[in-house]
């Protein structure tokens, strides 16, 4: 195994913006140094899809001459970002990690990504991903795996992956990543880095190439938990472009970081420590929670008793809603297109098999059946039907508890290669995590330690729908008694 010994530690918010305010630092200059790391790192990482020096140093010199001036720098001034390639910018590449898009260039940009430059963030460039979002190591990407910067023989998770590696390597301070069944979650667990899983409809769609409706979102990943709170509170809001998006308003997500745990009632499902839970997670974990304990939690054991069908349920409604949306990608009106095809059912056929990688084939295939005629009510209905009971879950643990605490994942990063010749082995890396997507609930992944050999662990932290202040609150409970 080959784990890196150089520690990076990126620069936080409020160090970039102070730095800028002061005169201290440039924009311009902490873009290039943080370019430069890029350059540095990446071959090794392969964590960029594709960097834009021309358009970053651009928004960067604007921030430059507001400080020169004198006048109020915006929340994110300065700050270097990346956006996951799912995510689209207007006039850049958005491949999604599909050899289908290659060559595709974005009309507009995801409000997301209009919300973080907005408040002065510098996009450096878009980030490897498995193919639309599909998969749990990011070795699906059609532009070459991802290597975790903790262990480059380790895949960093996925579908992610590049967002969580570039913010572990010192790449960017903070990323846009997307979560459907655990993609920003189970990727910060492996890295090491503070991940969100956003309540659905709290952070605008506009601009995300979907995989599943249902179940995608938008957030962030950051190396602490205040940046965390800090992008959400950009990113986060009400979209007319977004029908899904929900109009409460959103709260300033740092008020509550320093109010501690003292008093809070968090839940511990015993369905989350069961067989495969690997035992240096599981040690990890409970040191945490004994530490929250410590510092006047409230630990109640909880039951979440539908828990054990999530994953069947998640892989039915996920696959399915893929099938429906990738239907689109044809060879006709964007993207890849096959040669040497004689009729236009040949093109379609030639284009979408050549043009797809294997597990997006595989999904689609899944999700056509479960969709089919005869199928539909025993398969697609069921799950939908699931999904509500384990809905309900939450919302009678929710009744009795503050938050639920859970591993994020049940292994540290696995090797590259370890899991690819076997799906359902795969699949399985995101049994703690499918269960909130389902539910639509916010969540997020701490760190909370490391196995023997140097790998991160992640603690999820579960919170109702729109409560993603108590989530944050004690998160940064966690990252300070660590």
């Amino acid at each position: 195994m080959t784990v890196e010994t150089t520690e990076i530690k990126p620069l936080s918010i409020d160090d970039i913006r102070a730095s800028i305010e002061s005169g201290t630092s440039r924009a311009t200059a902490i873009a290039e140094s943080y370019f430069e790391q890029i350059q540095s790192r990446d071959p090794q990482i392969h964590s960029y899809l594709s960097v834009n020096r021309e358009r970053a140093f651009e928004r960067a010199a604007r921030i430059d001459d507001l400080a020169a001036k004198g006048e109020p720098l915006p929340v994110l001034a300065g700050v270097p970002v990346g956006i996951k390639d799912v995510l689209t910018i207007e006039g850049l590449q958005a491949t999604a990690g599909s050899r289908i898009l290659e060559g595709y260039r974005a009309p507009y940009t995801a409000t997301s990504v209009q919300k973080l430059e907005a408040a002065g963030a510098i996009t450096l460039g878009k980030l490897n991903c498995d193919e639309f979002a599909m998969g749990s190591s990011n070795e699906n990407s059609a532009y070459g795996a991802v290597h975790n910067p903790h262990a480059l023989d380790r895949v960093p998770g996925g579908s992610s992956g590049g967002s969580a590696a570039a913010v572990a390597g010192g790449m960017a301070v903070a990323t846009l990543g997307t979560d459907t069944g655990g993609s920003i979650r189970q990727p910060a667990s492996f890295c090491g880095v503070v991940g969100i899983l956003p309540t659905y409809g709290r952070v605008s769609r506009y601009g995300l190439i979907a995989f599943a409706s249902s179940l995608d979102r938008v957030g962030p990943f950051t190396a602490n938990v205040k940046d965390a709170a800090t992008v959400l509170g950009v990113i986060a809001g009400h979209d007319p472009m977004d029908a899904t998006s929900s109009p409460l308003p959103v709260p300033d997500y740092t008020a509550d970081l320093d109010k501690g745990v003292s008093g809070l009632r968090l839940g511990v499902p015993a369905e989350y420590f069961a067989e495969g839970l690997d035992a240096e997670v599981r040690a990890a974990i409970e040191r945490s929670i004994d530490q929250l304990r410590a510092a006047g939690a409230i630990i109640k054991p909880i039951s979440l008793p539908h828990t054990r069908y999530a994953v069947p349920t998640y892989y039915l409604i996920a696959t399915a809603e893929a099938s429906a949306n990738l239907a689109r990608f044809d060879g006709v009106r964007y993207g890849f297109r096959a040669k040497d095809a004689n009729t236009l059912s040949a093109m379609y056929r030639k284009s979408r098999d050549l043009g797809f990688g294997a597990e997006v084939k595989r999904r689609i295939m899944l999700g056509t059946y479960a969709l089919s005629a005869g199928y539909y009510d025993a398969y697609y209905k069921k799950a939908q039907q699931v999904r509500r009971l384990l809905t309900d879950d939450f919302l009678k643990a929710f009744a009795e508890v503050d938050a639920i605490l859970t591993p994020t994942a049940p292994t540290p990063a696995f090797k590259l290669g370890e899991k690819s010749d076997d799906p359902l082995s795969m699949y399985l890396a995101d049994i703690y995590t499918v269960t909130a997507s389902l539910a639509g609930i916010c969540g997020l992944s701490v760190p909370c330690g490391q196995s023997a050999e140097g790998l991160p662990i992640g603690l999820q932290v579960l919170g109702k729908h729109f409560d993603e202040a108590m989530i944050l609150r004690v998160a940064q409970a966690v990252e300070r008694l660590n």
